[in-house]
């Protein structure tokens, strides 16, 4: 049985409906919070066999309020990569993942912005993405990935949805196991906020049953490709 680490950078986001799919599959995960008094971020790798970094809301890493912890993710990234050991990221973590693995991060808006990703590649989580899934996007800034990366699905203007990097890591633009909650504590959270939040919100309502029957399928994909249930969880370059 492994243990996750995962960095948590507001109240409001955390794994949402990840933790039962983790749980059911008996992977332990420890939150680490950086943005709370006494939160850091460990030094290194030891002790966990895979990294999750989750969204930061309206924190950027090349505009806006930057992340404060931003310099010590990038480290502790770089070291499960040199390790071979899984990282996903997620929102504003997928652009760590993307700066750490030799890509980096262009500025984008806050935005908030639910619609419908296609996938590029057939064999993408090892054949389990779905051809089409449902998304809520809330995030600043935007991965610029590095070009070993494979792109395994896309927004409507064709921008990257979900990524892989290093034959082990993934990294999705928006959070794939997201509730409606997390971003009302967002924005409850946070003084700055994107348009449209009501009708966002209303969107993700609507579509929240069929987030849920997605993530089923994407987290069998997301197993098998990062190798979260065996001893070794290191794998080979794409």
């Amino acid at each position: 049985m492994i243990t996750l680490c995962v960095v948590q950078h507001t109240d409001g986001e955390y794994l949402g409906l990840l933790e039962d799919h983790l749980e059911g599959r008996a992977i332990r995960f420890a939150y680490a919070r950086p943005h709370v008094p006494g939160g850091v971020i460990p030094a290194t790798a030891q002790g966990h066999g895979g990294l999750v970094l989750l969204g930061a809301g309206p924190q950027g890493m090349a505009s806006g309020n930057l992340l404060p912890s931003l310099a010590a993710e990038l480290r502790l990234t770089t070291a499960f990569l040199d390790a071979g050991l899984p990282v996903i990221g997620i929102g504003l973590g997928s652009a760590i993942l993307a700066a750490a693995a030799g890509g980096g991060c262009a500025a984008a808006p806050l935005r908030f912005r639910v619609g419908e990703a296609s996938r590029t590649d057939p064999d993408a989580l090892a054949g389990h993405l779905p051809p089409t899934y449902p998304y809520a996007l809330y995030m600043r800034d935007r991965a610029v990935l590095p070009a070993d990366a494979r792109v395994l699905a896309v927004d409507e203007d064709g921008a990257p949805m979900l990524f892989q990097v290093r034959g082990n890591c993934l990294g999705f633009a928006a959070h794939p196991g997201i509730k409606s909650g997390m971003i009302e504590d967002l924005v409850m959270e946070f003084d700055a906020t994107p348009e449209h939040v009501p009708e966002g919100l209303a969107m993700l309502a609507a579509r929240q049953r069929l987030i849920a029957q997605a993530l089923s399928e994407i987290m069998v994909g997301v197993v098998k490709v990062t190798a979260l249930m065996t001893a070794d969880t290191g794998r080979g370059r794409i």
